[in-house]
């Protein structure tokens, strides 16, 4: 059985319009949103054995902060520029190149990407992904084998369902 966490990064600044998009830091509701996510993953018992992220600031900030949260090294943590920008199609081939020993994945990165990726392998239909989310999906396949409706969904997290 294989686990995909598919989380989106958390709300990030638009108060320096100068900097780039791949640049942009979280912002202040970010700040908070990212380590309470991590203590309710952790509080279910969320341990994935590979974290990768986008190196965009806003999602490694928010992969750094969630996994201080689940105990997974900050130094562990895979940036990988594929990410960035990536369709729901470019994310399903960086998962499906995932190395079998690696039971469970959590994945953060942006919409569209992560809403239409969680919409194509799972029968459970998300409009949209907020900031901070987490949809938790299940494979009784290997990685390289992942195909479109093959998820089993297992759970859908995030911040303003709590506050």
């Amino acid at each position: 059985m294989k686990t995909l966490y598919i989380v989106r990064h958390a709300k990030s600044s638009w108060k320096q319009p100068e900097l780039s998009d791949f640049k942009r830091p979280l912002n202040k509701r970010g700040k908070n949103d990212a380590p309470f996510m991590g203590k309710l993953l952790s509080d279910r018992g969320v341990n994935p054995d590979l974290v990768i992220s986008s190196p965009a600031k806003r999602a490694s900030t928010t992969a750094k902060i969630i996994a201080s949260k689940i105990n997974f090294p900050e130094e562990k943590i895979v940036l990988d520029e594929n990410i960035y920008d990536a369709t729901g199609r470019r994310l399903l081939e960086i998962i499906s190149k995932t190395e079998e020993s690696y039971n469970s994945v959590m994945l953060f990165g942006h919409n569209p990407g992560l809403t239409v990726l969680n919409n194509n392998l799972s029968n459970h239909f998300i409009d949209n992904i907020p900031t901070c989310g987490v949809v938790a999906l299940e494979f009784k396949t290997s990685w390289d084998e992942i195909r479109l409706n093959s998820a089993g969904f297992v759970f859908f997290e995030y911040p303003k369902k709590y506050k």
